[in-house]
């Protein structure tokens, strides 16, 4: 089997696409892709789609994240990671002064993503332009964190709990923290624990003897992990779907949503996309396989 999801347990030290690698190995395919990078020096849950999976790749990609990560007050590098130069020192704060900040940083918020980030300027990648020597402004952008803890403080490392949307830059989060302390800080280590339903204690370590094996198919308990809707349909309405028929607004009796999965006895059969036209809503597919 060549398509499907894996959950991948990323070390510390690889990039999130060299993780890659080894998945296509032992998939004998390039059809690989993640939904959502880890850098390099974090370890954790990477969610990995193959094959005619990669398809879905937009509702994976806006999935909420979790994490545990360490904040080291006192010095503030370029990358915000424990890999830069130092750019900036502050005073360790208190815990009380910690803790005080921490209640700045819940709910929606504005943060500007780091200058050594993927994001494109002007055609360009951020840490492109940042390694070049080149002035990088990353403008703020709205982000939610819907649960933030202070784990333990032993100064100056901090120990972090935080459930974000997608989008969120937790060394920038580790930044603006301890700016709003008075100090200045970057994120010494980072693990991402959970994406949306998937768990880092089902992932499988990168050097996993059998990858192929770990290897899962598109399932009900997939969209249940995404908190999406699905429906089993009989061999007729999928066949019908597989045809790309158009769809009436009902499945029998049931109204279609945005999204909704459709699986037979056969396994995964499409997802059903709702879409606005310039008078009225239409309905489309995006299928397994070809």
């Amino acid at each position: 089997m060549t398509d499907g999801i894996l959950l991948l347990n990323k070390p510390a030290g690889l990039t999130s696409f060299d993780s890659l690698n080894a998945v296509k190995k032992a998939l004998g395919t390039r059809k690989v892709g993640h939904t959502g990078t880890l850098d390099k020096f974090a370890s954790g849950l990477l969610v990995v789609l193959a094959g005619w999976a990669l398809k879905l790749s937009p509702w994976f990609d806006r999935c909420d994240k979790q994490y545990e990560g360490v904040i080291r007050f006192g010095v503030e590098t370029d990358t915000l990671d424990p890999e830069g130069v130092p750019v900036g020192e502050g005073e360790v704060p208190s815990r009380e002064r910690l803790e005080q900040a921490l209640t700045m940083f819940q709910g929606d918020i504005m943060q500007a993503p780091p200058a050594y980030s993927a994001i494109h300027i002007e055609g360009k990648r951020a840490y492109q332009m940042a390694r070049s020597g080149a002035e990088v402004k990353m403008e703020e952008r709205p982000v939610t964190i819907h649960a933030l803890e202070l784990r333990s403080y032993k100064p100056p490392l901090a120990n972090v709990y935080v459930h974000c949307s997608k989008g969120t830059y937790i060394r920038s989060l580790a930044r603006d923290i301890a700016l709003a302390a008075g100090s200045r800080a970057h994120l010494a280590c980072l693990e991402r624990t959970r994406v949306a339903g998937f768990d880092l204690a089902d992932a499988v370590p990168m050097d996993s003897p059998n990858l192929a094996a770990a290897l899962g198919p598109i399932s009900p308990e997939t969209f249940d992990a995404l908190g999406l809707p699905w429906i089993t349909v009989d061999e007729a309405v999928a066949k019908s779907m597989r045809q790309g028929k158009p769809l009436d607004r009902m499945i029998g009796d049931v109204p279609i949503p945005e999204s909704l999965g459709v699986f037979c006895d056969d396994g995964f059969v499409a997802v059903i996309v709702k879409k606005q036209g310039n008078r009225s809503w239409s309905y489309g597919y995006v299928h397994a396989g070809a």
